[in-house]
């Protein structure tokens, strides 16, 4: 098992726990997290705010680990997530909904810690799941 792989590994043990300080003390000083709308945020603190962002939003979050991929100091895993929006998720007032859709979560490791991190997932099929956007069925 690479390195990458271990972090991320421990850093889906740490979310699922919710343990906040055990997941800050993954990441590495220069680390950096681009959510899937692209946009990048520095920080060991911007990756602690995503999770503490989905779990604000959708209290019973949880995923399965589908598979890990290892290239290097790279992992790779896709999940399966899902989730009920009973809270207010950024500007989306809850609306009860519950989501589920597959997402991927992209690891780079530097110095024993997650230097790089990246998440992938349809945000148009979530909005569609929240009840947020029509579908066009």
């Amino acid at each position: 098992m690479s390195e990458a792989t271990e972090l991320q590994r421990r850093m889906f043990e740490a979310v699922r726990a919710y343990d906040l300080a055990a997941l800050r003390s993954l990441y590495h000083a220069d680390h950096v997290y681009r959510g899937p709308d692209g946009v990048v945020q520095a920080g060991a603190d911007a990756g602690v705010a995503a999770v503490e962002s989905y779990r604000g939003g959708f209290p019973d979050w949880d995923f399965d680990l589908l598979s890990t991929y290892e290239c290097g100091d790279v992992a790779v895993s896709e999940v399966r997530t899902r989730g009920t929006h009973l809270r207010d998720l950024a500007d989306l007032p809850a609306t009860g909904n519950r989501f589920e859709l597959l997402a991927c979560n992209v690891v780079e490791a530097r110095d024993g810690r997650i230097h790089r991190e990246r998440d992938y997932y349809d945000t148009l099929l979530l909005m569609r799941q929240l009840g947020m956007v029509p579908s066009l069925r």
